[in-house]
């Protein structure tokens, strides 16, 4: 058995996690070994009260969104101080392909002003560098300040070649635990 009796298998979404784990004696797997997973517990960079999230502040929202995506449930566990009215107080990830970058950049600014969307978008880096996801990705940091309409600007990201995945995740989300002063909140199915 792994840390404190685990025994399940568990399949890490980044490289640092997977390292992490394997130091605390976890069982893990690929999501090629576990195509199908009950539970996903995850945090969250910002979310509302419609379950919805904006992931990818460490950097690997697509191995986020796909591990949630093969998950039966998602758990998200936060503090109140993640807890928005409106989406986009955090900046927006959207991991693009390195090739063409700069043309994508453009789209997603289009696509952004089309929405009356406004706010920097700047490309992530680290110690100087472009910052590069474990899939060998760019990251765009997407500052919008707030977005009225998430399901509208998924959509539009979606459908712009060069854009391999976004944050914002819509509908993966089943239960958040926020953490405040007066103890957790429950939204959505009851844990």
């Amino acid at each position: 058995l792994g840390a404190a009796g685990h025994d399940a298998p568990c399949v890490p979404t980044s490289e640092a996690t997977r390292t992490q784990a394997a130091r605390l004696g976890l069982k893990l797997a690929t999501l090629d070994d576990c195509p199908r997973l009950d539970l996903t517990v995850d945090g969250a960079d910002e979310f509302d009260d419609a379950l919805r999230l904006i992931k990818g502040g460490g950097g690997a929202l697509l191995r986020e969104k796909i591990v949630a995506a093969a998950s039966e449930r998602m758990i998200v566990i936060a503090d109140a101080g993640k807890r928005v009215k409106t989406l986009g107080a955090f900046p927006l990830p959207v991991e693009i392909d390195r090739f063409g970058a700069r043309a994508t950049r453009l789209h997603v600014e289009a696509a952004a002003r089309e929405l009356g969307l406004q706010g920097e978008i700047a490309p992530r880096e680290k110690v100087g560098a472009p910052f590069v996801t474990d899939g060998g990705h760019l990251i765009l940091d997407c500052a919008f300040g707030a977005i009225p309409d998430p399901q509208a600007l998924a959509s539009r990201l979606d459908a712009i070649p060069g854009v391999v995945e976004h944050g914002l995740f819509i509908g993966l989300a089943t239960t958040i635990l926020c953490a405040g002063e007066n103890g957790v909140d429950v939204l959505g199915e009851a844990a």
